[in-house]
């Protein structure tokens, strides 16, 4: 077969299923390669992972006898068959992107059901085991970990200990969930080498536990980062008040964590909200400016 593959949110990060994909057609001994505008295939992958807001969607090829579509951009009821999920990623496709990176899953699921999150929909609404490391990881020097909550998994510390018996630096991309903390997974995230460790703080009215776990993070944890010890995603314009939003700034900077601001419906925000992102997330800014009341955008 020949096979082509789009990747419809572009190629400026991997496509995961669309690697596995490559990969499993190749092993049946396929001809696979990006889709263009000349000669024929016998069916074409479109991936999809954003939706229509952030990811337009791109015309269906017409040299194509079979057209597959899948990612959540194009809904959440479509998944790669176990032969295919469980596969070694074609890191050919992107060899600019991925020549010293592993990406992958360990876990898949999420108990929380936030609802501006699809993930407990699609995977489930528990933290599951989906792979030991050494399915998708052969050596490289960085590994990009894409679980959407890895702590909430029964697994978590041997899973965390194979990233650590790795030596490989981890960036943990969906960040790691606060609530979640004690002091025996603390233990375990410093065993691994990272640049920088993310959590979230997005309800106020989980304010408590997130505090409480943060609080035994900044007790236990062996590094700091450019001074903090860890960054903290702040999701605003989504069910809070700009006092509320100054209060969660405030409070994790004076914890000694670094606050980055994340807005829902960018696009549609308002202008107060963008100007606080713009000040929180900019350091130079931050730093000189600790007031956002005194901050005037038309400076810096």
């Amino acid at each position: 077969m020949t096979i082509g593959l789009i990747d419809v949110d572009s190629h400026n990060y991997p496509n995961l299923a669309l690697m596995k994909i490559s990969a499993w057609h190749k092993a049946r001994g396929d001809t696979v390669e990006w889709w263009w505008g000349f000669g024929e295939y016998d069916r074409v992958y479109m991936s999809k992972v954003f939706d229509e807001t952030y990811s337009p969607d791109v015309p269906e090829p017409l040299n194509a006898r079979e057209i597959i579509k899948g990612g959540t951009g194009y809904g959440l009821d479509n998944r790669l068959p176990d032969e295919v999920e469980h596969i070694y990623p074609d890191y050919s496709l992107y060899p600019e992107l991925t020549r010293s990176t592993a990406y992958g899953f360990l876990t898949r699921g999420c108990p929380r059901g936030c609802s501006f999150c699809v993930v407990a929909e699609k995977e489930g609404r528990a933290a599951r085991k989906a792979a030991d490391l050494n399915e998708w990881w052969r050596g490289q020097k960085h590994i990009e970990l894409l679980d959407p909550n890895l702590l909430a998994c029964k697994e978590h510390l041997d899973l965390l200990g194979q990233l650590a018996d790795s030596g490989a630096f981890v960036n943990f991309n969906q960040g790691l969930d606060c609530r979640l903390l004690t002091t025996e997974n603390i233990r375990a995230i410093n065993a691994v080498r990272v640049k920088d460790i993310h959590f979230a703080w997005d309800h106020m009215e989980e304010s408590g536990v997130v505090m409480r776990g943060l609080r035994r993070y900044a007790a236990y944890a062996s590094r700091k980062v450019h001074g903090a010890y860890a960054t903290v995603y702040c999701l605003v314009n989504y069910g809070t008040t700009m006092k509320e939003n100054l209060f969660r700034i405030y409070t994790l900077r004076d914890m000694g964590f670094d606050p980055y601001v994340m807005i829902y419906d960018k696009p549609n925000a308002p202008r107060e909200i963008r100007m606080l992102q713009r000040w929180c997330n900019n350091r130079l800014i931050f730093k000189s400016v600790p007031d956002f009341k005194d901050y005037n955008p038309k400076r810096g």
